[in-house]
Parts: C-alpha cells; sequence; structure tokens
C-alpha cells in the first residue's frame, strides 16, 4: 500500500498545487494525508496531518461533516471553520479508488459579505419606500394643522389664545423641517433645495426667532422683496437665521434691537441681519467664519454657527459682506442670486372653476376654504377617476391643483390627459419631494410642496397663471 498512496499524493500536490479552493486528500478513516498550499493558508493551525478533518471545522459543524464522510446527509456542507465562526466554508467530497477520499474547501467569505451587502441594501431600499409613505402623510397632517391655524387666526383671536396658536405653527414648522431632514437623508436627490420664496419663510420664521431672543431684544422686520425667490431649502434659511439671530442675541445681554431686512438690488435679493451689540472685535474679523474660531469660548461657543452660515450662503450662490464696530453693533449683509420676483397683490382671481384633486379630506377642505375665502369658485374631487368622471357634467376648468400621490391614478397622469383636452391649463401638482421640480417644470407643471401654507397656494395659482406651458 506504501508505493501506491506515495504516487497519489504525488498525484495530489501536481493537480492541487495551484488550485483556488482548498483540497486535502483524508485516509479511509477521514484524517488528513496531506493538503495543498490553499487549505494550509485557509486553516493555518487548525490543520493537522494524520488528524482528522473534522477538526477543521467549529465544534458544532464536526458532527455534519462527519456524516458526509461516511456518505450520510447532504451531498455539500456550509460550515464555519475551527475559530473562525463568522466565516462560512463550503465543502464537498469526492471519494477515490482506494478508499481515500478528496476533501474540497471553497471559502465564500468574499460571497457572503457581498450577499450581506445585497441585503442590507434592499433592507435601505425597504426603508426608503416606507419613509417615502411617512414623508407623504405627515406632510399632509402639517398641511393640515398650518392651514387650521391660519384659518384661526383669520377669525381673531384672544391675546392667550393666540399665544397659543404661535406655539401650534412653529411645532408644525418644526416638524416639517425633521421630515425634510429625514428626506434628504433616505432620498437625498429629493431633497436638494428648490427655488424658497425669501419674505415668506422669513415670516414663517418669526415665532421661533422671537422665542430664542433673550429679554429685552426687540425683532423688526423690514421685509420688502415680495416674491424674491432664492436657492436655498427651508431648513437650511431657518439654520441660516437662527445662528445668526443667536449670535446677536448673545452681543446684546442687556438688550436692544435685531433687525432682519430683504430688498431686491438688480437681479439679486439682500438679506440684511443687524443688531445693536457689543460689536466684533476688529482682530476677529478675518477669522470670523473658520469652523472652531469663536471669541465666546468661556459661554460655551463653538464656532460652528458662522461656519455653518457661510457654507449655506456658498451653496445658494450668494456671498457675505460683514460690518461692524466697537459699540455700534454688526450687520450681516447676505447677497443671492435672485430667481423670480412676482407682482405684490392678492393673485386675481382665475376665471373659471379650479379642479381640486386630493385624496385627503382635511386638505380639500383647506383648499375649499382658502380658494374660497379668495372668491374661486371650485371643483373638487377625492381621485383623479373622480375628477375625470366629474369634469363631464362640469364646466372646463381654468387651472389643476392635484396631488401626485393620489389613489389609481396619479395627479401626474391626470395633469397629462387633461393638457391632452385643453393645452393651455394651467397646473400646480402638490408633493412633500422637492427633488421632483425641475422633473415637471420640464412638462410645464408647477410643483408646490408640502406642507404648504394657505399664502403658498395662493401664490402657486398665481405662479401657474403667469408660467408659460409647454405643449
Amino acid at each position: 500500500m506504501a508505493e501506491p498512496r506515495v504516487a497519489l499524493r504525488a498525484a495530489f500536490r501536481t493537480l492541487f498545487a495551484a488550485a483556488p479552493e482548498g483540497v486535502a486528500l483524508l485516509d479511509p478513516a477521514g484524517s488528513v494525508i496531506d493538503a495543498n498550499p490553499a487549505l494550509r493558508r485557509m486553516a493555518g493551525e487548525g490543520l493537522r496531518l494524520g488528524r482528522p478533518a473534522t477538526g477543521l471545522l467549529a465544534a458544532a459543524d464536526r458532527p455534519a461533516l462527519a456524516a458526509l464522510l461516511v456518505g450520510v446527509g447532504e451531498a455539500a456542507l456550509r460550515a464555519a471553520p475551527a475559530g473562525d465562526s463568522d466565516a462560512e466554508w463550503q465543502i464537498t467530497v469526492e471519494p477515490l479508488p482506494e478508499g481515500e477520499m478528496l476533501l474540497r474547501i471553497v471559502d465564500r467569505r468574499t460571497e457572503r459579505r457581498a450577499e450581506a451587502r445585497l441585503a442590507e441594501a434592499g433592507r435601505l431600499e425597504l426603508l426608503g419606500r416606507l419613509t417615502g409613505g411617512v414623508v407623504h402623510d405627515m406632510n399632509n397632517l402639517l398641511a393640515a394643522i398650518r392651514g387650521s391655524a391660519d384659518a384661526m387666526r383669520a377669525e381673531g383671536l384672544a391675546p392667550a389664545a393666540l399665544a397659543e396658536l404661535l406655539g401650534i405653527e412653529d411645532a408644525a414648522r418644526r416638524g416639517s423641517a425633521l421630515i425634510g431632514q429625514l428626506l434628504a437623508f433616505v432620498r437625498p436627490g429629493e431633497a436638494a433645495p428648490g427655488l424658497l420664496r425669501l419674505d415668506a419663510a422669513i415670516e414663517d420664521l418669526v415665532p421661533m426667532l422671537r422665542r430664542l431672543l433673550r429679554t429685552g431684544v426687540r425683532l423688526e422686520l423690514a421685509l420688502d422683496a415680495p416674491g424674491a425667490k432664492v436657492r436655498l431649502g427651508a431648513v437650511e434659511l431657518d439654520q441660516l437665521l437662527l445662528n445668526l439671530a443667536a449670535n446677536a442675541g448673545q452681543a446684546m445681554p442687556d438688550g436692544g434691537r435685531l433687525g432682519i431686512a430683504t430688498r431686491l438690488v438688480a437681479n439679486e435679493a439682500v438679506l440684511e441681519v443687524r443688531d445693536t451689540g457689543c460689536g466684533i472685535p476688529p482682530e476677529a474679523m478675518p477669522r470670523l467664519f473658520e469652523p472652531f474660531f469663536t471669541t465666546r469660548a468661556l459661554e460655551g461657543g463653538t464656532g460652528l454657527g458662522l461656519a455653518t452660515v457661510r457654507d449655506i450662503v456658498a451653496g445658494a450662490g450668494g456671498r457675505i459682506v460683514v460690518e461692524s464696530e466697537p459699540d455700534w453693533g454688526s450687520c450681516f449683509r447676505i447677497h443671492m442670486p435672485c430667481f423670480e420676483a412676482e407682482a405684490t397683490g392678492v393673485a386675481a382671481i382665475v376665471q373659471g372653476p379650479v379642479l381640486v384633486v386630493e385624496d385627503e379630506a382635511v386638505l380639500r377642505r383647506l383648499a375649499e376654504r382658502v380658494l374660497g375665502r379668495a372668491g374661486h369658485a371650485l371643483l373638487l374631487a377625492e381621485s383623479a377617476e373622480a375628477a375625470l368622471h366629474l369634469l363631464e357634467r362640469a364646466p372646463v376648468p381654468a387651472m389643476l391643483v392635484s396631488d401626485i400621490a393620489l389613489p389609481g391614478m396619479d395627479g401626474r397622469e391626470l395633469a397629462r390627459r387633461l393638457r391632452g383636452r385643453w393645452p393651455g391649463l394651467p397646473v400646480v401638482l402638490t408633493s412633500g419631494y422637492p427633488g421632483l421640480r425641475e422633473e415637471l417644470a420640464a412638462e410645464g407643471f408647477q410643483l408646490l410642496a408640502k406642507p404648504y401654507t394657505p399664502a403658498e397656494l395662493m401664490a402657486a395659482l398665481a405662479g401657474a397663471r403667469r408660467e408659460p406651458v409647454t405643449a
């Protein structure tokens, strides 16, 4: 038997020396006679010639290999190697003529990692879809809350009730910001900043600014850029103004005035934030926007606020000019490209009914109240199919305002069908995903991002009437 076994080992080494998988020659009892270099690298100290092959595996998997060696059980085995329970080997056994066996081992570590990555990608995709549904529902709820708060304000409230209403509006606005941050995390392309109406967004932030400022600091607004749009997200504008307001408040420990003003200069929107505080030390001016540079380290300053402001303004294609003198105060003057300046005043009444399609009853009521109060005739439907049925016996609509996410046919397809019948029909589509703006604009549709205020709804109607419609 010695000579045949020697010849067998020589043939084994010749055939499997360069094989990428691990291969071992076993005697009829299942002990290791020889192993190729690949298996020696895979098994390391766990490989012992003359010892049972089952010793290559973790204790829990050894009985399964023992069964495989005697021809019992599955034709192949997946098991963990000794000393590495996170790895996985795929093992097969082939009988040889003299009773010996050929053990083949493929390390599935790379394949297993790829499978894990695919599984993780699948979980993230599912998370993205679930998050999209949550964003849609939350935006509908927040739009309803903001609309209802606006309606309550119009009724006239006692000071105490008005203060509570401000808290409700503030919570809704902050909820909108959180939803925006969540959307930015799971769908970054869809949360990219669009065009923001500067004055309206500042007015929405006023309640939070008043709460941020300490007693004795008076907030003064002079917003004179009606309809001006800048390339910012609402959350970014909030960060910008809150950081500047917080710094100004710290510079006025004994009280003072914080002024926020806007104006139009040529093709720019100018935003000024001015305080009557102690001013910025001249030696600090050159380093003002450096990350982690602060003149208030002892008061807990991090030096990140103005760096954040600089990055936000740069992202909007703008620039910052700072003026400051001791005991005079500071002025941060921000210049940003202006993408549109709309005419002032309430939008003219659309000649003909506005078709509003929204599956959320509370938002249909909001549209009915806001648009009806402005003098618009309305056609209301809870789905695209219901809208088409309604139009069979209703006047020709002068405008379509529709949610994109509807049961059955979606709002975009409805808009396409109605445009097919009335090519010049103005269309406003509502959605919680600002990233759709450019895609919709290519079809001549205007996006109204959710959650929206009554003022934003009215402005969207006015904008849709002025925007050219592509055939």
